[in-house]
């Protein structure tokens, strides 16, 4: 088992930053790929941001490159996710995810999301 707490969550105006942390406990970090997920009201969840076990390979969605980078401390089974230059349309619950295998596959584990609110 492994639970995954998210913090950094919450209102920023367009512009601005914040940065989000995935705190994991229960079995090591490195032994998961992690991503960070967002979902809007009335949208379906998509993957924002993805991290291999060692951090050596790196993913995000085109709408946040340039903006957004992850990172990982596994010495501390910690996941970030920077935020930079926010936009209105980045407003939503954001949830970090574990996965044993890929996480553009099937996540293993979840957090219980952090709300970032982006106003304009």
């Amino acid at each position: 088992q492994v639970q995954l707490v998210e913090s950094g969550g919450g209102l920023v105006q367009a512009g601005g930053s914040l940065r989000l942390s995935c705190a994991a406990s229960g079995r090591t970090c490195s032994n998961y790929a992690m991503g960070w997920f967002r979902q809007a009201p009335g949208k379906e969840r998509e993957l924002v941001s993805a991290i291999s076990k060692s951090g050596s390979r790196t993913y995000s969605v085109d709408s946040v490159k340039g903006r957004f980078t992850i990172s990982r401390d596994n010495a501390k089974n910690t996941v970030y996710l920077q935020m930079n230059s926010l936009k209105p349309e980045d407003t939503a619950v954001y949830y970090c995810a574990a996965s044993l295998t890929s996480i553009f596959v099937s996540a293993d584990y979840w957090g219980q999301g952090t709300k970032v609110t982006v106003s304009s």
